[in-house]
Order: C-alpha cells, then structure tokens, then sequence
C-alpha cells in the first residue's frame, strides 16, 4: 500500500512539474503557442507513467542495478548544474531563437537545453556505472550490503563442476557461503553441450542447466551470471578466462577438472577440486579394523575380489575370488591413496 502511495505521489508531482513548467513557457509569434505547451506537458506526463509502468513490470530489483542508478543520477545532475552554471551568463545576454515557426526566449532555450543535458548526461553515468558495477564497490548508508560480505572470496565454477551436480548438494549444507559465480562464457559453453547431437553429452549439459537452476533458486546462496569479458580474454580458450577471470576478482576456481587443477596450480590461481574434497571425506581405516563388505567382481590379482563402500570406496580382498556375490568380513591390511580415489587392501576373514 505504502509503495502504491509512494507512485500516486510521484504521478501528482509530475503534473505539476508538468503544468508549471507550461505555464511559465512565456512563448510568442505564432498561434502554435498553446500547442508546444500542451506537447510539453504530455510528454512529462507520459514519462512519469512509463517510469511507473517500468516500476511495476520489473518486480524482482537487483541491488547493483539500485546503486548504478543512485550514483549515476547524483553524477549526472552535478554535471547538469555545472553545465546550467556555464550557459547562465551566455544567455542571460537576452537573444531570443526561432524554431518551427515559434520565437522561443532565451530563458526557454536555455531551460530546454539543460532539460536535454540532464537528461543525456543522466542516462551515460548510469549506463557507465552499470556498465563496470562488478569493479566498484558503492556504499549506500541506508542499504546493507549483507550478501557483499559473504565468504572471503567468490567462487567462480567452471563447466565439470556444474555437470557433476554435487556442488548444489555440498551447498546446501551450509559449509560453504562464499559468493559463486557462473561466467557468461561457462554458461554459453554448457549451453552448447546442452544443444548437441550426442544423447550423453546433450543428458550432461541439461544437468547442469538444472543445477544451475537449482542454485539460482536457492534464497540461501549468493548465485550471480557474470557478464563481462576483460580484454585479455580476447581469443583465450575457456579454462584460461577462468583463470584470468578468478584473478581478476581475486576468487577461486572451483573445477573437478584434473588437468585444469594443474594449470590453475601452475599459474598461482587458486582451486578448489571437489574431488579432492570428496576423497578427503571418505573413511579413513587403520590396518587391522575388521570391515563388511560385499565381493561384487573378480579383481586383477590371482585370487582377487572386488567389493566397494556406499562412497564409491574400492575395497580389493584377498582370497575374495570364491566370494562374489556373498557379504564377507575382511581385516583391512592397507590403504593406497591415487589421483582417481582412495583404495582399500585385505584380506578375507568369514563369512558375515
């Protein structure tokens, strides 16, 4: 209600303007002069409904666009009397001009002139600002900037993490809140994954669309698109915009990416590889622990069985190879940590 009051105030203030501004037009010469009058006050009748009508069809307002358009009409009305401070003494020479028929003063003229200055020099520092948001930060005392202050550093996630899906799920827990962001390029290129003509890649890339959705629908986390490109991205492939981009912001890259983890490694970005995160929360067993597990295949050494954890955990049992298919108690004798995972060595003990 107070926000309908807010916008009926505005409108009554506007046809006031607007009927003032008319009224005051001293106009001479031709019978034309009720005709600019009314055009004038119409066109600012117009523009305050469509700014209203803009209102209203844009529900959901982003703060960066509010402090875009904040700043820039502080900047752009400062300029507007700094030019209105420099065209005072030229007109106030007294010269009257005439256009379409109709002697216009020069008080008029230059009104119309400032009218036009502010307008233009309102719309170029609000289209400049929104144009470099992500490389200021504006401070506003009366809005706090609760999700500016999330986390150390954002997160910039490239196109396997998004595919993989368990970011939304490591999200969600609440471990991390750091701001993340999807670069437009990351997007365009998980788009065309999503469009291709292979069945598996297209069933990857509709995945990851879903979890980005997942992310943005998230009220808990701080999800933003990236638009810009700095200018050193020109011609660089992907995962070096990443990198470039993570610098730039001073974030990290979050990949499941090997190969990618290695340049960002290399380049001095920093990465987060959540397959490493995951190895690192699997189940850390001693030699000598007793385990039940299940034999489901024959394993590469003679007498080998295979079984896994719920995790994905290898267990390789010896003596397993009479087992399969049958739920065995084994005593764990070693651990081998690899790039692809952890592996579980024993040796078979009864059956459970």
């Amino acid at each position: 209600m107070a926000l309908w009051i807010l916008r009926g105030l505005f409108l009554l203030i506007a046809i006031g303007m607007g009927l003032s501004l008319t009224a005051g037009a001293d106009l001479k010469g031709t019978g034309s002069d009720g005709m600019v009058q009314w055009g004038v006050f119409v066109i600012f009748i117009l523009s305050s409904v469509g700014i209203v009508v803009l209102d209203i069809c844009v529900r959901s307002k982003r703060i960066d666009m509010i402090s875009s358009v904040y700043f820039g009409l502080v900047v752009g009305l400062f300029l507007t009397y700094v030019v209105d401070l420099a065209l005072t003494p030229l007109f106030g020479l007294g010269f009257d001009s005439k256009i379409f028929g109709t002697t216009i003063e020069s008080e008029l003229l230059r009104l119309i002139i400032v009218s036009f200055a502010s307008i233009s020099l309102c719309y170029s520092c609000i289209s400049l600002l929104w144009q470099t948001r992500d490389d200021f930060r504006f401070v506003i005392p009366y809005v706090e900037f609760s999700k500016d202050v999330k986390g150390s550093k954002p997160y910039v996630l490239d196109t396997s993490v998004v595919i993989d899906g368990r970011i939304a799920d490591v999200i969600e827990t609440g471990v991390i809140d750091n701001q993340l962001i999807m670069p437009r390029f990351v997007l365009a290129e998980l788009q065309g994954i999503a469009d291709s003509s292979d069945k598996m890649r297209r069933s990857r890339g509709r995945r990851g669309l879903d979890v980005l959705d997942r992310l943005r629908n998230n009220e808990n986390v701080d999800f933003k698109i990236y638009d810009r490109e700095l200018p050193e991205m020109q011609g660089q492939p992907v995962d070096m915009k990443l990198l470039l981009l993570a610098r730039h912001l001073e974030g990290k890259v979050v990949t499941g990416d090997f190969n990618l983890n290695k340049v960002a490694k290399l380049q001095n970005v920093p990465v987060i590889n959540l397959n490493e995160i995951a190895n690192s929360l699997k189940p850390v067993f001693l030699p000598g622990e007793v385990i039940n597990i299940r034999v489901v295949k024959v394993g590469e050494g003679m007498g080998q069985g295979v079984g896994y954890l719920d995790d994905g955990t290898m267990i390789v049992i010896e003596e397993g190879k009479e087992h399969i298919g049958e739920d065995v108690n084994i005593t764990v004798t070693s651990m081998l940590q690899t790039s692809a995972g952890r592996m579980v060595f024993g040796k078979f003990e009864s059956h459970s």
